[in-house]
C-alpha cells in the first residue's frame, strides 16, 4: 500500500470540521508539530481523548492541540470546553495524521496535551504565546 501524498496546509483546510476554531496558522502549526516532536522524545505528551481528558481533570497544565479534521466531532467536542473552564490554551491544527506523526505514532490522533519541560522550554513558550494570542470562538 502506498502512503497517501502529503497534503499542503491549504489542501488540509478543505477537510476541517465546523468546530475547528481557533485554528493555528501554517507557521504556528509547524511550530506546534516541532514542539510536539521534542516533547514526545522526552515523554512529555498525553495523546488521545481519554488520556488528555483524564489529565486535564487532574489539573495538568499544558497546550492542548486538537486535530481539525476529526469526524464525528462528538468524540472530542467537550475538550475545548474543559480547557476553557481551566484556562488552558488550546488550538486546532488541520490534520490528525500529521498530529499523530509529530507525536511519533503511526496512527492519527485527534488530541494531544503538550506539557512544558526545560529541554524545549523556549519552543514551548513561543507556541504558548502564539496560541494564547489566538481569538477564542464565541
Amino acid at each position: 500500500a502506498e502512503a497517501a501524498p502529503e497534503l499542503s496546509y491549504r489542501e488540509q483546510l478543505e477537510h476541517l470540521n465546523p468546530i475547528a476554531q481557533p485554528l493555528a496558522s501554517r507557521k504556528l502549526t509547524r511550530k506546534l508539530y516541532k514542539c510536539i516532536r521534542k516533547a514526545a522524545k522526552h515523554k512529555q505528551i498525553r495523546r488521545g481523548v481519554k488520556e488528555v481528558q483524564k489529565f486535564i481533570n487532574k489539573g495538568e497544565k499544558g497546550i492542548t492541540v486538537l486535530a481539525g479534521d476529526t469526524l464525528p466531532i462528538d468524540v472530542y467536542c467537550h475538550i475545548p470546553i474543559m480547557c476553557e473552564d481551566r484556562n488552558l490554551p488550546y488550538a486546532y491544527v488541520p490534520s490528525k495524521s500529521d498530529l499523530g506523526a509529530a507525536a511519533g505514532s503511526k496512527r492519527p490522533t485527534c488530541v494531544i496535551l503538550l506539557k512544558p519541560h526545560e529541554e524545549y522550554q523556549e519552543a514551548y513558550d513561543e507556541c504558548l504565546g502564539e496560541v494564547e494570542a489566538l481569538p477564542l470562538p464565541l
